[in-house]
Formats: C-alpha cells, sequence, structure tokens
C-alpha cells in the first residue's frame, strides 16, 4: 500500500499495482486506454474513482488518461 496525496491535499491509499501504473504517468502525461492492458484498465479505472486519474476523450475522439491536476 501507498499513500497519494491529492490536489486538495487529502491522502489516499493505492494499492502497489495501482501506483505502479500511476509511476507510468512521470514520463508521459497522457496514456491512451488503447495501450493499456486490461487489468491495467480496471487499475486505471479504480484511479478515476480515487479522483487521481481524469478519463478524457482526446482530439482524435479517443479516450485516454491524465493525472489529476487541479
Amino acid at each position: 500500500m501507498k499513500i497519494v496525496e491529492l490536489v486538495n491535499k487529502i491522502s489516499v491509499p493505492i494499492t502497489n499495482e495501482e501506483a505502479d501504473l500511476l509511476a507510468g504517468f512521470d514520463n508521459n502525461p497522457e496514456i491512451l486506454k488503447s495501450e493499456l492492458g486490461p487489468r491495467q484498465q480496471i487499475l486505471a479505472n479504480h484511479l478515476v474513482n480515487k479522483n487521481i486519474l481524469r478519463r478524457i476523450k482526446n482530439e482524435s475522439g479517443r479516450i485516454a488518461y491524465k493525472k489529476k491536476t487541479s
């Protein structure tokens, strides 16, 4: 288990798997859903539910995930 501090200064516990996925956003600010495996897509949705990631539709109309900044 790891603790992530959100933008509004609230601490949220995340699993090690979620932390590994979140570490991928350090090098790439936006990751397409199609680039993730089935398990990673589930973890990304968990992080969306925990208000850590945002699920967006990019310019080409594809689903992508970004770290929440505000």
